[in-house]
């Protein structure tokens, strides 16, 4: 059991799953490998199994419906989660998790999503941890114990190279042996090996000829024989597309149901001689053995009974933690010899804040990540809160988004379900206007079969006068009425996304342009009249009512938030991406900031030599104007406490404490490996192990803040390293005059130039350390013998490389303070 010692509970747990096994016949046992819904798989009562159910997301458990009724807890991106540089924080976060998953009956988790950031366009790069695999795989143990210490399942995914969204349901990812091994199943492997995940998810694409799903090499003979995984393995949404190959290829759970490749189809295959029932039943044995575990199987002992939970966590004071923790500092100017932060209440009496991203926070990445918190705390309300009355004022400067997106501001909305003869079947208060209803996602009372419409009726009320345009997205006849007035009415087919989900969801389209009064309220209402497609997997309903305000010269905008900056002590703009810019189903094009917010940068810059800038993104983008600001700090999506833990920092009562999981780019035409565009169905991966930062020095190219980076409140002084070949002991200095946390990163980097080719330098270990001013700290950090190991694709398997390496300590991949030499 992945090196972990058997024990009595053990041995307990796989009885009664040989017990349960054995009073199943062979159309239960299809039955149970395939979902019973979206989100579940069946109850079996006779033999004492429950229903288990799984929820999204990485960062807040959504459960089972696709409501704000029942509040989530939003924690930072995972890219934020992993700039914290800190496993127990992770596990911490976790366990936090758990609590709100046991909380609303999920009995596994669908993360954490350990893909590697190949490129700075991956679309998703926000849900996963970094371009590193060995940082990836200790943050991702360190979020995977914490799941599994409050007794909830987690599904490691997206196994394997599923790091770009174009295509993802089909493309056939090329990678060679050593850097398949080395950079994208690494991270997996570790996890398996010091976490013991109960779950991995198969992912939509294939890898070197095979679908992820039916890939027996990867699955059968690496993940379970190699690395000894005993878990259940389940299918990405509607990735799992053959019945027989899947079954061979060891997949245990085809969702999401109940229309799959698995259950009555499985049943047949075994009868007609295609499918051993020895296949079916190891299958069911990993999903009962997951049963077992999180106590769904009667018999079974739970890995985490009652008593043993961990204790309650406050969901607002951690998320706040992380947030704070991951803001990362990539730079702090002295102005008239002081740092531009944090700021100095003596000498910064107003404060000039402009974005319209600082009043209307983005706090987390699009598609399956959403999750519905119960409050969200906005960089202007972080700052309001903090400083003193009348010290801060707010222009809006500029704004990310010029297109149409998901209702939400100023509207308060409720869906209302009625059948073909106008019935009302049921409703539902809505965060926003958007609704993804999949399988049991119906409010109480509705069903599938009865329901004919959908609408979206409540209220809008502007903030702003002038021409407001509405617009729709989905499939189907729909109707909008804006005060009473039907102003749009039509049908829509399907998107032509080649992303199947996208398609369902529809284009983003203007329907009508209506002008209102500020704080006048309009009724509003989109009707649906719910299509029936044929062929369609399974059973959902998804569209948006969708809303831009007035266009104001953008011009305008600029001026007032300049004439706001000129005559502030300290000027904060807060930049960012918006939804159409990052999110799941896309890879992007561009690493610009959308809209004029660079030029807004720019012009309260040119007036106020006291600007910060905050970049709220869920990747890199490009700062043009980096070198003309006194301090730059990324925020990522950073939670529903996210302008609280902003607050904090800005003003000194907490220290960033992130450094920097990816390197950020001057710009894009000179980031090694941005390919995320398929040809002919294919994408190899051409740059081998050379990824990230191992690219970056290939290529000798200097981004605009390496590796690693990230700055705090206080300095430090690396006093020594002593090294041997399995760890480094370091001892630092606080030189500052306030307590601080530094990170301390370990590089190893050899000597000989010979062969096979290696990256100058990776990262091998790293430890976080605090310290009060003046005061001294020393840390062990260990460093395993995989650092000096290659995948050889002679021998098929890993080999460690002799010869003589240098032990490098420092704040950074390019900040490297201290340096020691071993023999290997």
């Amino acid at each position: 059991m992945t090196g972990a010692p058997i024990t009595r509970a053990d041995h307990a747990r796989e009885a009664a799953v040989e017990a349960a096994l054995g009073k199943l016949d062979l159309d239960d046992k299809a039955r149970l490998l395939a979902g019973e819904d979206n989100w579940s798989l069946p109850a079996l009562p006779g033999i004492g199994l429950a229903s288990l159910v799984m929820s999204d997301g990485p960062i807040g458990v959504r459960g089972v419906r696709w409501t704000a009724d029942d509040p989530s807890v939003a924690l930072p991106s995972p890219t934020a989660l992993a700039a914290t540089w800190d496993p127990e924080l992770a596990r911490r976060a976790g366990r936090l998790l758990a609590q709100e998953a046991r909380r609303k009956g999920v009995h596994v988790l669908l993360a954490p999503t350990v893909n590697l950031h190949r490129s700075p366009l991956g679309g998703r790069h926000f849900e996963a941890y970094s371009e590193d695999p060995y940082l990836t795989g200790e943050i991702g143990t360190g979020y995977v114990l914490g799941v599994q210490d409050g007794g909830v399942g987690t599904t490691v995914k997206h196994f394997v190279a599923n790091d770009a969204e174009t295509d993802r349901f089909t493309v056939d990812n090329i990678v060679a042996p050593r850097p398949l091994r080395e950079l994208y199943l690494a991270p997996f492997e570790a996890i398996v090996k010091n976490a013991h995940p109960w779950g991995i998810m198969a992912a939509y694409n294939r890898v070197n000829g095979g679908s992820m799903t039916e890939h027996r090499h990867l699955q059968k003979e690496v993940l379970r024989g190699e690395w000894g995984f005993d878990g259940f393995i389940v299918s990405d949404w509607l990735a799992a597309r053959s019945t027989t190959g899947d079954i061979l290829g060891g997949l245990d759970v085809a969702m999401p149901g109940p229309k799959t490749v698995y259950g009555d189809a499985l049943a047949t295959a075994v009868r007609a001689g295609d499918v051993e029932e020895s296949l079916v039943d190891d299958a069911v044995r990993n999903v009962l053995r997951l049963a077992a575990r999180v106590g769904a199987l009667d018999n079974a002992p739970a890995v985490v009974a009652g008593s043993q939970l961990p204790a309650p966590l406050d969901g607002d004071a951690l998320a706040r933690e992380v947030a704070r923790r991951s803001f990362v500092l990539v730079r702090n100017e002295l102005r008239d010899g002081h740092p531009a932060l944090p700021l100095d209440p003596a000498r910064t009496r107003t404060v000039a804040l402009s974005g319209a991203a600082a009043r209307d926070a983005r706090i987390l990445g699009g598609g399956s990540a959403t999750v519905f918190p119960p409050h969200v705390v906005s960089p202007l309300d972080g700052l309001t809160a903090a400083l003193p009355d009348g010290a801060l004022t707010y222009r809006v400067g500029a704004d990310p988004s010029d297109q149409l997106a998901v209702a939400a501001q100023g509207f308060e909305l409720r869906a209302v379900c009625r059948a073909a003869d106008g019935r009302e079947l049921g409703t539902v208060d809505l965060p926003s206007g958007m609704i993804q209803w999949v399988g049991v996602d119906l409010p109480d009372g509705v069903t599938y079969d009865e329901l004919h419409s959908v609408e979206f009726t409540g209220t809008f009320t502007p903030r702003e006068s002038g021409d407001h345009t509405f617009g729709t997205r989905g499939i189907g006849p729909l109707v909008l009425t804006v005060g009473g007035e039907r102003v749009w009415e039509g049908e829509e087919g399907l998107g032509t996304s080649t992303d199947p989900f996208n398609a369902f969801f529809g284009e983003r389209l203007p329907r009508a342009q209506v002008t209102l009064l500020e704080g006048e309220s309009v009724d509003v209402s989109l009707r649906l009249t719910v299509p029936r497609l044929p062929g369609m997997p399974m059973d959902a309903v998804a569209f948006s009512l969708l809303h831009l305000g007035p266009q104001r010269d953008p011009g305008d905008l600029i001026a007032e938030a300049v004439e706001a900056a000129r005559t502030a002590d300290t000027a904060v703009v807060v930049v960012a991406t918006t939804t159409a810019v990052e999110s799941e189903g896309f890879d992007r094009t561009s690493l610009e900031l959308p809209g004029h917010q660079n030029a807004l940068v720019a012009a309260v810059a040119a007036v106020n030599p006291h600007t910060v800038v905050v970049v709220n993104t869920g990747s890199p983008v490009e700062l043009p104007w980096r070198d003309d600001v006194s301090a730059v700090l990324l925020s990522w999506f950073p939670g529903q406490e996210g302008g609280a833990a902003l607050a904090d920092v800005l003003t000194g009562a907490e220290e960033p404490g992130g450094r920097l999981t990816t390197t950020w780019p001057v710009a894009l035409a000179d980031v090694p490996v941005t390919d995320t565009t398929p040809v002919d169905g294919e994408l190899h991966y051409t740059e081998g192990v050379f990824i990230g930062y191992r690219a970056w020095e290939r290529a000798g190219t200097t981004p605009a803040y390496p590796f690693g980076h990230g700055l705090g409140y206080t300095d430090w002084e690396y006093e020594s390293l002593d090294a041997t070949a399995d760890r480094a002991t370091v001892t630092l200095r606080n030189t500052g005059t306030r307590p601080g946390r530094e990170t301390v990163q370990i590089y190893l980097a050899p000597q000989a130039a010979d062969a096979p080719e290696r990256p100058v330098r990776w990262l091998a270990g790293f430890a976080s350390v605090e310290a009060g001013p003046g005061e001294s700290v020393e840390v062990t950090i260990p460093l395993r013998a995989r650092a000096y190991q290659i995948w050889d694709e002679e021998t098929h398997g890993w080999t460690t490389v002799p010869g003589t390496y240098e032990i490098q300590a420092g704040r950074s991949l390019t900040d490297r303070r201290l340096s020691a030499t071993v023999t290997r």
